[in-house]
């Protein structure tokens, strides 16, 4: 079973690196994430969402990128929750001027089928509204992600998801209508304590942009903790 996965793993892997390969001329660089994560319980169907996310790019070596977001979330039922936050992202590549950019976020997660102990596909559909300093437009741009874990053991479970971003508009600083993002990913994840977990993993992050497009190959460390 497990060696049946890892192949699954490594064709996942091979295909997201040289899926676009043949397209057309591409930027290649290396990055590596922080993902920390908390879910803090306020009632018996209220949460507070916590995330901030250090990205550190060209072959990482600096840091290009740093998402804070929080959210206030409702529990629907024990597998649907739907959430209204904030983000504020600043970015700083290499060449182009650095941005801030804030964004309004309203989600909805849950189960497509599994309950979480064995073989689960969870979806969250993401919906953004996107402002960035400097510009008076709204970028609006929705998500779809699936996650299916798989059971490799009684505490160490596979991860994979894909995540398409399609921006619904065009705007003069940050967003082009159609395909933004596409990212895809393939991991672990293992408790470290009663209530914090750590994921380590691999993300292909797909750029289409107008000339090269850019691949970002991630390495990305997950600290995720519930209370």
């Amino acid at each position: 079973m497990i060696k049946l996965l890892l192949k699954y793993i490594l064709l996942f892997v091979s295909f997201t690196i040289f899926s676009h390969s043949e397209a057309r001329a591409q930027e290649n660089d290396l990055n590596g994430w922080g993902v920390i994560t908390s879910s803090i319980d306020t009632g018996e169907k209220t949460f507070i969402w916590l995330e901030a996310q250090p990205r550190f790019t060209n072959d990482i070596s600096r840091l290009g990128q740093l998402l804070l977001r929080t959210g206030v979330g409702y529990k629907i039922d024990k597998e649907t929750s739907v959430v209204l936050g904030y983000a504020y992202i600043f970015t700083d590549p290499v060449g182009p001027a650095s941005s801030n950019e804030h964004r309004i976020w309203q989600q909805l997660s849950f189960n497509v089928f599994g309950d979480g102990n064995g073989v689960t596909l969870k979806g969250r559909s993401r919906l953004e509204q996107r402002i960035f300093e400097g510009s008076s437009d709204v970028g609006v741009r929705i998500r779809q992600q699936l996650n299916l874990s798989v059971p490799l053991s009684d505490t160490l479970k596979a991860v994979f998801y894909t995540e398409p971003f399609i921006a619904l508009n065009t705007i003069n600083i940050g967003q082009r209508d159609g395909l933004n993002v596409w990212r895809n990913y393939a991991g672990l994840s293992f408790p470290i304590s009663k209530n914090i977990s750590l994921s380590p993993g691999y993300l292909n992050q797909y750029v289409p942009r107008v000339g090269e497009d850019r691949i970002d190959h991630v390495a990305v460390i997950g600290i995720s903790s519930k209370f």
